[in-house]
């Protein structure tokens, strides 16, 4: 087999090019980090969460989550504090400055994720959102027993994106 027709190997180079697509946006034009950026993505989303939802809601690690809030609040886009007893557990939120900031960069990122989607056929797109539900689905299907639930990735509709 050669490893450029493996699933997996195309699936993950597909994804990681049309990331680089979106980081283009808010790297170069707004000095964000993928990490940063998905972090502060949940927040304007949600407004505040703590390290545990975090950790539910994206595919970063608690090292990823720790080092890109350091940057985003020194940045003042986001504030942290810890929450109780437990020194681990840590409450973050999003400022007014990191929504504004957020919505400065969202609309370049939709801008350039929109400009790849059109260039695909209708069809095409419809048959791929399909086909990512249905393999979010049949992942769920098969960890979910091992693990006691399925992916941390939000159904399609939800309010709840990692982008």
């Amino acid at each position: 087999m050669r490893i450029e027709t493996f699933f997996p190997y195309r699936l993950a180079v597909v994804a990681e090019a049309f990331s680089r697509q979106l980081v283009a946006v808010y790297g170069r034009e707004h000095g964000l980090s993928r990490e940063e950026w998905r972090l502060l993505f949940l927040l304007e989303d949600a407004g505040a969460l703590d390290s545990l939802q975090l950790s539910q809601r994206t595919s970063l690690d608690k090292v990823q989550v720790s080092r890109a809030a350091t940057r985003l609040e020194s940045k003042g886009l986001i504030t942290r504090e810890i929450l109780g007893s437990d020194r681990r557990l840590r409450n973050y939120a999003i400022t007014e400055k990191g929504r504004l900031e957020f919505q400065r960069a969202f609309g370049g990122v939709e801008s350039r994720a929109n400009e790849i989607l059109q260039a695909m056929p209708a069809r095409d797109r419809a048959a791929l959102e399909r086909g990512i539900a249905a393999l979010d689905r049949a992942i769920d299907k098969v960890t979910a027993p091992e693990e006691g639930r399925g992916t941390s990735f939000p159904r399609p509709g939800s309010s709840e994106t990692d982008r």
